[in-house]
């Protein structure tokens, strides 16, 4: 049975998980701090509609997402929502406080969905109640969400079992493929794509190769769809930097984030968003 989904964090993984949901037939409710970035949020979800209409991703005959689809920057408006998923920043106390409140409004039976890249869920469901813990479960979505179909879960230790069941069959509901993982610092995808980044960046900085050719090499030799610093300049390198030291804090030197990367995060170097990352953008 479809259900009321609230999501909290309208950035770009928070703005497609709603997306997504609502595409499925969801009622889907967007929340975040301010009416303009949730007003920026729905713009942004007009234009990739219409870019995937265009495309033939999309077809009218459903109608448009964001006619089930509600925003309101109040976490009040949560309090009917059966279902919650938190993508905001990443970093523990953060999303922590998020969760706290929302324990305080949302019903005992809500489910809670964390988003996160490397966060044990265990760790975050600590910041709500113990009653609520059987009820909270991690999520991991890939970006972009929208064309991106894996999605990690992730029990905590006080997860039920009927709540991952029921998680799997809303992701199929919503067309993703959820795995099983672990509850663990990194998960599964993380541990194997940061190590596998920072060898990479080590490569350049031994003058192997350059960062285009890396990427190349990558996607012609190995068949990737993109290259590991084209990839870094999408999601924005300093958040590769934070997964990196949080998976060295529990892992050990093989996460260490190089030196290199570290450098260009300094230098303003994050990424497309910025214009510069590893290569310049318009």
């Amino acid at each position: 049975m479809l259900k009321k989904i609230g999501v909290v964090g309208a950035g770009l993984m928070g703005a497609e998980i709603a997306f997504e949901f609502a595409r499925a037939g969801y009622d889907v409710l967007l929340n975040d701090r301010s009416d303009e970035l949730l007003e920026a949020a729905r713009t942004r979800l007009n234009g990739l509609w219409n870019k995937g209409l265009a495309r033939g991703f999309y077809s009218e005959e459903a109608g448009s997402p964001l006619d089930r689809m509600s925003f309101n920057a109040d976490l009040k408006s949560f309090a009917d929502r059966q279902i919650v998923f938190e993508a905001v920043f990443e970093d523990e106390q953060v999303k922590g406080d998020a969760w706290a409140l929302l324990d305080g409004i949302c019903d005992a039976d809500t489910i809670f969905c964390t988003n996160t890249s490397t966060i044990a869920i265990s760790t975050l469901a600590a910041h709500v109640t113990v009653a609520r813990r059987p009820r909270f479960v991690g999520t991991h979505f890939f970006s972009p969400v929208s064309r991106m179909k894996l999605v990690e879960v992730m029990p905590g230790f006080e997860t039920d079992e009927a709540v991952v069941e029921e998680m799997f069959g809303h992701l199929k509901a919503a067309e993703k493929h959820p795995i099983r993982i672990k509850d663990v610092t990194g998960f599964a995808v993380n541990r194997l794509l940061h190590v596998f980044m920072i060898e990479a960046v080590r490569l350049v900085e031994e003058g192997v190769a350059t960062p285009e050719d890396i990427d190349t090499a990558c996607k012609l030799g190995l068949g990737h769809p993109i290259g590991p610093f084209e990839l870094m300049d999408a999601v924005t390198l300093s958040l590769c930097e934070q997964a990196q030291e949080i998976m060295h804090g529990s892992y050990g030197e093989r996460f260490r984030p190089r030196p290199l990367l570290k450098q260009k995060v300094r230098a303003g170097h994050n990424g497309r968003k910025t214009g510069q990352g590893w290569k310049s953008y318009d």
